[in-house]
């Protein structure tokens, strides 16, 4: 902040402070999550596709998942194909209606799954660690208040005038 002072005299280096301090720790976590993935050998949208899944309790239709990833349903076929070629899922006719497919999470994609989010997890508790529990508890309120108005439509306009 100190080298920034002279060039911008009107930055306030608390608030400089917490957004380079944001994006640094934005930055770390990635980097956790890529070696994560790296060492339990997914790709991103494989890894992105089994958490949805997971996130339905393990079974889904199609469709669903393709909502809830944001895309078209021919790009969720080719991902469900990989993934059941990899024994992470596996698709079976719908006992209720013969022209539904459901999508199942198989033990080893969760298995997977886990592994991969344990390793992000175990980082995450560690570095609020440092904090005590009333700690923890005010910084996401804070930073809840925050994303609030970041997600505010329209909250830039003014700055481009």
């Amino acid at each position: 902040m100190a080298r920034w002072q002279p060039v911008l005299p009107g930055l306030d280096p608390v608030v400089e402070g917490a957004v380079t301090r944001m994006k640094k720790l934005s930055v770390h976590l990635r980097r956790v999550r890529e070696q994560s993935l790296i060492d339990f050998d997914l790709e991103r949208h494989e890894f992105d596709t089994l958490h949805k899944l997971a996130g339905r309790g393990g079974s889904a239709a199609p469709s669903e998942l393709a909502r809830d990833l944001d895309l078209a349903p021919a790009s969720v076929t080719g991902r469900l194909d990989a993934l059941e070629r990899r024994g992470f899922i596996r698709r079976t006719q719908s006992t209720t209606d013969r022209r539904r497919v459901v999508v199942e999470l198989t033990a080893s994609g969760r298995e997977t799954w886990l592994g991969a989010m344990d390793v992000l997890g175990h980082e995450e508790y560690r570095l609020l660690g440092v904090l005590d529990e009333g700690e923890r508890v005010r910084l996401n309120d804070m930073l809840r208040r925050i994303m609030v108005v970041a997600e505010e439509p329209g909250g830039t306009e003014a700055w481009h005038g």
